[in-house]
């Protein structure tokens, strides 16, 4: 951080000097008598929230003696020093060991244990910057100790503390505001489609109850089920879609597998516009028994076994419409119902496809169905692309937050009206010092105690 100028009554120092810092280590895992105890034993996934008050896992008393675990004490802040955690910070709100991947530090008087939680938090990315290695990269107790930090007094601290603690308040209210809307937006598009099959989005509800119900079969003029091969030496190197290739059942481009094909596979597993794909087996219950409707890019393009593919007759049903009855309500209970389990895969086969029952209006009816209820999906999509901006702008704000505390102006103004407690015996520079005469004495005394015994 050297070469940056300090805020008026701001000193820099390393970590070092501020707090203790020490790792823990893991228990023997043969030894299974380490383990089930009543010590909390925190590992980096369990860092992140502000506060730790409970560990995924305990040890016993012989498992500190027998290994390089240490206990340390409630109000000390661990941070992350290896792999993708580097730089997740709690306190700890607990008495507890840790292992080896956190580095916990024990603040003395010249720091509280909330400012040097934010301030880690704010030096995330220039603890990234200085790990070292290949696929585990990691920083080393060596690198925290040695970093330089920016400390004010203790009474600006707490000033910062307060503002951070009130502003990050402000924004996880917003955030969970802004949460909120993608799951009220999904039940309206549900209320939209549940509103559509039954008629009662064009006033039809009547006419519509009076259909009887027919089976997806009856209008089903072709249904296979994908290619199986995945490779060959022979053909025309064809694209085959799979179940990556798309999202929420909409087409993603650029990861394309390909595969040799002969003239006769190509003719049977193409897939052309309009055609539905259907997910025939997937370990998700959620996706297993979907729908998609193919668009047609003029690309010739096959289909893996993952799917059965339907080709329904058009002058009865629209496709579009047959996904608003297969992918909701009724009609996505009943396929979902239709699924066998097995080794954690589910699956659904033609036959139960077929016996799909729906009641199909007019295809005028279905047309004005089908415009409406993209109209009102289009006006869901654009509030969620306007949330989803929100979110992008909010999430930043939490640094940008940490950023204006640590870099003196979130507290400038209250400086410039409490000049007192920022300098002379309440200055960080005359605390540290202070801090490092009672380093010095103790160290003294110890080795005074040393030459005795």
């Amino acid at each position: 951080m050297g070469g940056k100028e300090l805020p008026e009554g701001w000193v820099e120092v390393s970590l070092d000097r501020v707090a203790q810092w020490g790792s823990g280590g893991t228990p023997s895992r043969k030894k299974l008598e380490y383990y089930n105890g009543n010590i909390p034993w925190i590992k980096t996934g369990d860092l992140g929230e502000k506060y730790i008050k409970h560990s995924s896992e305990f040890i016993t008393e012989d498992a500190i003696k027998n290994s390089s675990a240490k206990m340390f004490s409630k109000g000390s802040v661990a941070l992350a020093m290896y792999g993708a955690t580097i730089g997740k910070t709690s306190i700890l709100d607990i008495d507890a060991t840790t292992n080896q991947a956190c580095a916990v530090g024990k603040p003395n008087k010249a720091i509280s244990s909330e400012f040097l939680y934010y301030l880690l938090r704010n030096e995330k990315d220039n603890f990234i910057a200085k790990a070292k290695g290949g696929a585990q990269p990691n920083i080393s107790q060596t690198v925290i100790k040695n970093h330089n930090i920016f400390l004010p007094s203790i009474h600006e601290q707490n000033k910062i503390v307060s503002l951070i603690n009130r502003n990050i308040a402000q924004v996880e209210q917003i955030q969970n505001s802004l949460n909120a809307i993608p799951k009220i937006l999904e039940k309206f598009r549900q209320s939209v489609l549940a509103d559509a099959v039954s008629g009662k989005l064009t006033g039809k509800e009547k006419e519509v109850a009076k259909l009887d119900f027919v089976s997806l079969g009856s209008i089903i003029i072709d249904s296979k089920n994908g290619i199986s091969k995945r490779n060959s030496d022979e053909g025309t190197e064809t694209t085959v879609l799979r179940l990556a290739n798309f999202k929420d059942s909409k087409r993603v481009y650029g990861i394309e597998r390909k595969i040799k094909l002969t003239e006769k596979e190509i003719e049977k597993y193409q897939v052309r516009n309009d055609d539905i794909l259907i997910v025939r087996v997937n370990g998700s219950v959620s996706l297993a028994g979907k729908f998609i409707l193919y668009k047609d890019k003029g690309t010739v393009e096959a289909f893996c076994d993952h799917f059965i593919k339907i080709q329904i007759d058009s002058e009865k049903i629209i496709p579009k419409y047959l996904l608003y009855i297969a992918n909701q309500g009724v009609g996505r209970d009943y396929l979902v119902n239709s699924l066998s389990t097995s080794a954690g895969q589910n699956t659904i086969n033609q036959k139960s496809i077929r016996n799909l029952l729906l009641k199909i209006p007019p295809l005028s009816e279905q047309t004005e169905i089908v415009r409406r209820v993209e109209e009102l999906f289009a006006f869901a999509d654009q509030i969620e692309e306007r949330v989803a901006q929100a979110q992008s702008r909010v999430n930043h704000l939490t640094q940008s937050i940490l950023n204006q505390a640590f870099t003196g102006k979130l507290t400038e103004q209250w400086r410039a009206d409490n000049p007192e407690l920022i300098t002379g015996e309440n200055s960080a520079t005359t605390l540290l010092a202070s801090i490092e005469s009672e380093r010095k004495t103790a160290k003294t005394s110890k080795n005074k105690t040393n030459k005795k015994a």
